[in-house]
C-alpha cells in the first residue's frame, strides 16, 4: 500500500450498557446513518431477550454476548491460485474479524426471519444463537465444515 493503514478511531460506549460491542453491533446494523433507529432497535430486542429468556440469572446482554460468541467462526476459507486452479485454503481468524463476521451473520440472518419487526426478528436470532441454534450457528458449522474438508490445502497457505 502507498498510503499508511488508518487509526482505528474509538467507539463510544452505548449509553444504556455502557459498551463498546453494543456500539460496534448497532453500527453495523445502522441503515442509512440512523443510529437513534438502529439504538431503539437493539434496545427493543433486548427487553425481548430479558422476557423470553430461559435462564434467570443471565441478563439480556450476557445472552447476547453468549449468541455472538457462539456465532463466531475461528477458521475460515480463502480462495489462492496455484498453477491455473484455484483452491480454498482454510486459515485462522484474526480475533476482530471474528467478532466482526459474527455480528454480520447475526444481523443477516435476524433480517431474513419472519417475524414482523426487526427487533423482534433479531431478539429470535439472539435467542437461538444462544442455544446453538438458528440460522447464524449454523452458517459458523458450515465454514468449519468446509475449512475442515480443505485441510489438505493448508500447506499452501500465504
Amino acid at each position: 500500500m502507498r498510503k499508511r493503514q488508518a487509526r482505528k478511531r474509538p467507539l463510544l460506549p452505548d449509553p444504556r450498557f455502557n459498551d463498546q460491542l453494543v456500539t460496534r453491533f448497532v453500527n453495523m446494523m445502522m441503515w442509512d446513518g440512523k443510529k437513534s433507529v438502529a439504538f431503539k432497535i437493539f434496545y427493543d430486542c433486548m427487553d425481548i431477550v430479558e422476557e423470553k429468556k430461559e435462564d434467570d440469572e443471565k441478563t439480556a446482554l450476557e445472552v447476547w454476548k453468549d449468541a455472538l460468541s457462539n456465532v463466531m467462526p475461528h477458521v475460515e476459507v480463502r480462495s489462492r491460485r496455484v498453477g491455473g486452479a484455484t483452491f480454498q485454503i482454510p486459515m485462522q481468524i484474526r480475533p476482530d474479524r471474528k467478532v466482526s463476521t459474527a455480528m454480520k451473520w447475526l444481523i443477516s440472518f435476524a433480517r431474513k426471519r419472519n417475524e414482523k419487526a426487526m427487533a423482534a426478528k433479531l431478539a429470535a436470532e439472539v435467542l437461538a444463537a444462544a442455544k446453538e441454534e438458528g440460522a447464524a450457528v449454523k452458517k459458523r458449522v458450515d465454514t468449519h465444515r468446509m475449512a475442515e474438508a480443505n485441510k489438505a490445502f493448508s500447506h499452501f497457505r500465504f
